[in-house]
């Protein structure tokens, strides 16, 4: 190796079997490798470097006075390196910027051959602008309060049909008029499978723009979204105990019918549609440091956040789904979209049992963290909507919130005094549910609360009770008696109450003065 080495020979270098008496030592951390020729403890005239620079490695010289040890192998010299490659000049070898910078184009080229691009989301953004509303993002101060940072909720709830996938749908069906042409769009139409805010919002924007549209609804599917489907002239299939099966019949229908299919979460222009909420986003709040998104099919979280990042790349994106229909967190686990356990939950919108491949693989690259939420979390986050701010949303629509409320899993230290912004995504909820929801937010919040007691069956006794609970501010929503299996005393009867409260701090001040009383009572879920 003390003699010059020609063009093929250096290009060649790495593949040089080591003298005898020469030393090999490798960089672990990089990987790189370095050959190093030497008699003894004398230092080696010339090191041959293989340096792991994009696109590929390339092998270089270096005359050196002391034993090497390679400091840079990002494909620029190190501090104090005097490197020279045989035949070429040394302004050939790339600068630290010029490496990042390949790097860079590297990362944007692949994900440029992403399902969905920034691209597409701004050509969704100038389609749709004219059909769809564009909602507000206002700071909510009694939120920000709550939760430790600059709150700001951007509210799809509002648009016509009361959800966001108005942008999607609508993306969608002008995607499909320029690709088939007006005359055929409008004499044959696109179908969905959708209980919910899909089929609104496909309904109503096919009528906006003349083209027919057929929905299979399962029969679970809430009558008032029926009613409203029909109401915009979509023909309406009912047919499926669930979505699953009501999709199955609706790929049948294809088959006989000419129909286009419109997936209402995975469809690139859907997600594209979707996508435009993250431009509004940054336009709106300029200053964003994180976006935190529910997750159901992956449509929504995947559109807002390749344009998001795209835009500012430091904002963080995280996602929240429910504890029962977590189908997204499982495909992140498992590599690839899977079909997830689903349980009836009161995110009914978010509960899909397989994440959609093409919303996976866009939100796999831009989406920093995913998190669980419960359905005590969801609905308290809709009891907090209505208190706070007065604004009646969904469970899937408020699953984000959840997230973020003390207690949840992203009360934590790096997502305070920053600026956080919450789509609102839905607020089409049944106004039979929202009344169990608010019970139930009422009980997470420990301003519902039941207990049993036993208290002397003769007159007074339960009058007893009830004054003590009165004149210590405790309101009696319910109250039941319990005789025949109470194993005491004959002339004792065993209460439950269900009392409203001030919160926790007054539940412990009730339990004292009834246990200080003689009463015991026996708090449900202690």
């Amino acid at each position: 190796l003390s003699s010059p080495l020609s063009n093929s020979q250096t290009s060649n270098a790495a593949s040089l079997p080591c003298p005898a008496a020469g030393r090999l030592k490798e960089d672990k951390k990089r990987g790189g490798r370095i050959y190093a020729a030497g008699v003894g403890s004398q230092p080696p005239k010339i090191m041959i470097r293989c340096m792991l620079s994009a696109p590929r490695a390339r092998c270089v010289l270096r005359k050196s006075a002391e034993w090497p040890i390679a400091r840079n192998f990002s494909g620029s010299a190190g501090d104090n390196e005097i490197i020279k490659e045989s035949g070429v000049d040394d302004s050939t070898i790339p600068t630290e910027a010029e490496v990042s910078k390949r790097k860079k184009s590297q990362r944007d080229t692949f994900l440029e051959e992403l399902p969905v691009t920034f691209s597409d989301i701004s050509r969704a953004n100038v389609a749709i602008r004219n059909g769809v509303k564009r909602t507000s993002c206002v700071k909510s101060f009694f939120l920000s309060e709550l939760i430790g940072a600059n709150v700001f909720l951007k509210t799809e709830f509002q648009q016509f049909t009361g959800s966001f996938k108005e942008r999607g749908a609508r993306n969608a069906i002008l995607a499909l008029l320029r690709e088939n042409g007006e005359d055929y769009m409008r004499k044959n139409g696109v179908i969905a499978a959708s209980a919910g805010n899909h089929a609104l919002a496909l309904a109503y924007h096919g009528k906006d723009l003349n083209v027919p549209v057929t929905v299979v609804m399962p029969e679970v599917a809430p009558l008032a979204k029926v009613d409203k489907c029909r109401k915009f002239g979509a023909n309406i299939v009912i047919h499926g105990a669930h979505i699953g099966e009501a999709k199955e019949y609706a790929e049948k229908l294809i088959a006989s019918t000419g129909l286009e299919y419109v997936n209402g979460y995975d469809d690139p222009p859907i997600i594209a549609g979707a996508g435009t909420i993250g431009i509004e986003i940054i336009e709106d709040v300029p200053c964003v440091d994180a976006v935190v998104v529910p997750v159901g099919g992956g449509g929504i979280i995947a559109g807002i956040g390749c344009a998001v990042k795209t835009l500012k790349p430091d904002v963080k994106v995280f996602g929240v789904e429910p504890h029962f229909a977590a189908s997204y967190t499982a495909a992140l686990e498992a590599g690839r979209p899977i079909a997830a356990s689903v349980t009836p939950t009161l995110a009914d919108g978010l509960a899909v049992p397989t994440v959609g491949s093409h919303a996976f693989e866009v939100a796999r690259h831009y989406v920093d963290e995913c998190v669980l939420v419960s359905e005590k979390e969801v609905s308290l986050a809709i009891l907090r909507l209505i208190e706070n701010e007065k604004m009646v949303v969904e469970g899937g629509g408020a699953t984000g919130l959840a997230g973020l409320l003390p207690g949840g899993p992203l009360d934590r230290p790096d997502l305070k005094n920053i600026n956080i912004v919450v789509p609102l995504c839905g607020g089409n909820i049944d106004t039979t549910v929202l009344g169990r929801v608010l019970e139930r937010g009422l009980a997470a919040d420990d301003r519902l609360k039941n207990f049993t007691a036993t208290v002397s069956d003769r007159p007074g006794g339960i009058g007893r009770l009830t004054t003590l609970l009165g004149e210590h501010g405790a309101s009696i929503k319910d109250m039941y008696h319990e005789r025949a299996f109470l194993q005491s005393n004959i002339d004792f009867v065993k209460v439950k109450c269900v009392v409203e409260l001030q919160g926790l701090e007054h539940a412990k001040q009730i339990d004292k003065i009834l246990v200080d009383n003689g009463f015991e009572p026996v708090w449900a879920g202690d």
